[in-house]
This record gives structure tokens, C-alpha cells and sequence, in this order.
């Protein structure tokens, strides 16, 4: 099967500074991929880069055989690529729904509106308040609803689930996993061990800006010798 994202020989800079030197990863159809390593090793470089939002150079960078490095940033939400950033990326003036529209090319779809507000209902309750007073877990959920009001057929997290509360990981865990059920692909960066091999098929390890180590969450599982020498925990 041809993957849906491929990435070879990825490499770049911040600054003058290299970041990634050669990183070679992919994602197929309506598989959940996590990539992992310990804080800066080029986790979220890797993403930007894949993105455009990073100078970079590679041998290749496609979705669904289109090269990335000739399309605008701007433009993959309408190739079907969503992201939801580190941090959220959400506009705290704004309100929840106001958040969930932006981007959008005309008038949203009341029955995908409906659907999102269905999946989360916090964000129902919240609709008309704004999103700086949504709690860290909520905010969360806002970014990826607001994600899927792109309709992506891919989706790149970055940390998910990093400074929020345990129900809300939880919540947001099985979020994750009904949104690879419905065949959407997933790359996802995770600091916490235990959801990446709940909800990842394959799993990369990086170290220094490569990725250096490729398994499945059972092979991994079984080799605590290889999690403690990239991540540095125990499982």
C-alpha cells in the first residue's frame, strides 16, 4: 500500500542551526503513527518541516503522491492535511465558536458543526464564551475540533495531551482513537509513553534530529532496554 505521507531525507534549519539531518518517515492509510524521543531532539521540527513552516530541504515530502515542498503552507488544509500545534494555537478573545469557523471558505456545514458538537459537548455548552477561559484540557478540544472541521484525511498532533488534566487525556485519548477508527491518518507526537502505544500501529524513535529506531508498540514493549536508552523512562 502506498503511503499516504511520505518523507525522505528530510532536513532543516532554525536559523543557522540544523535541526533535522536526514529524517525518513511514513504514514499509510488510516494508521496512527507516533513519533517520539526525548525534548529536543526534532519532534516538532520534523512536523513544521513536513508542514512548510520550517526552511527545509528533502528528497521527498508528499501526501497522496503530491510533493508538498511545491504547495504554500496555507494551502494543505485544502489537500486535506490538519495539525493541531503544540500549545493549541486557539485565539483566547475569540470565542469557542468563533474558533471552530476560522478558516473555513464560506459558511460552515451545519450537519459537520452539529456532528463536532455531538462528539464534544463541552464545546456545545461553551459556544459563546471565549476560549482564553476554557480550561487547558478544554482548549485541547477545542484544537481538534476545530481540525476536523477541515474534513483532514490526515492529522498531525503535536503533544496532545501535555499539561492536562488525567480525565481529560483520557478524553481526549479516545478521541484520537475514533478519529483513526474513521480511517483518518494520525502522526502523533506524545511525551506520554502510555498513550503513544495505545494508539500507535508503528512508532519512530529520534535522537539528534534523525529518527534512529522503528517498532511496533509490542516490540517495544518487550525491549525496555531500547524505551529507557531514547526516552530516558521506564515502562
Amino acid at each position: 500500500m502506498s503511503p499516504v505521507l511520505k518523507v525522505s531525507a528530510l532536513t532543516a534549519a532554525i536559523g543557522r542551526v540544523p535541526v533535522l539531518h536526514g529524517v525518513n518517515l511514513e504514514v499509510r492509510a488510516g494508521e496512527t503513527v507516533a513519533l517520539l524521543g526525548r525534548n529536543g531532539v526534532g519532534k516538532t521540527s520534523t512536523l513544521r518541516a513536513i508542514l512548510g513552516l520550517l526552511p527545509r530541504r528533502a528528497e521527498a515530502v508528499t501526501f497522496n503522491g503530491t510533493d508538498l515542498r511545491r504547495i504554500a503552507p496555507h494551502r494543505l488544509s485544502s489537500l486535506g492535511i490538519g495539525y493541531v500545534p503544540q500549545g493549541r494555537g486557539i485565539f483566547p478573545l475569540l470565542t469557542v465558536e468563533e474558533n471552530l469557523y476560522l478558516g473555513l471558505r464560506g459558511l460552515p456545514d451545519p450537519a459537520l458543526v452539529n456532528e463536532i458538537y455531538g462528539r464534544f459537548p463541552r464545546l456545545a455548552e461553551r459556544r459563546t464564551q471565549a476560549a482564553g477561559t476554557l480550561s487547558g484540557g478544554e482548549q485541547q478540544i477545542l484544537a481538534l475540533g476545530r481540525c476536523l472541521m477541515r474534513r483532514p484525511s490526515l492529522i498531525l498532533l503535536d503533544e496532545p495531551t501535555e499539561g492536562i488534566m488525567p480525565k481529560l487525556v483520557a478524553d481526549i485519548r479516545r478521541e484520537i482513537a475514533a478519529i483513526a477508527a474513521r480511517g483518518v491518518s494520525v502522526l502523533l507526537i506524545e511525551q506520554n509513553l502510555r498513550t503513544a502505544l495505545n494508539l500507535a500501529g508503528r512508532i519512530y524513535l529520534m535522537e539528534k534530529g534523525v529518527v534512529v529506531h522503528e517498532a511496533t508498540p509490542e516490540q517495544l514493549k518487550s525491549d525496555p532496554s531500547t524505551i529507557h536508552r531514547y526516552l530516558g523512562v521506564a515502562l
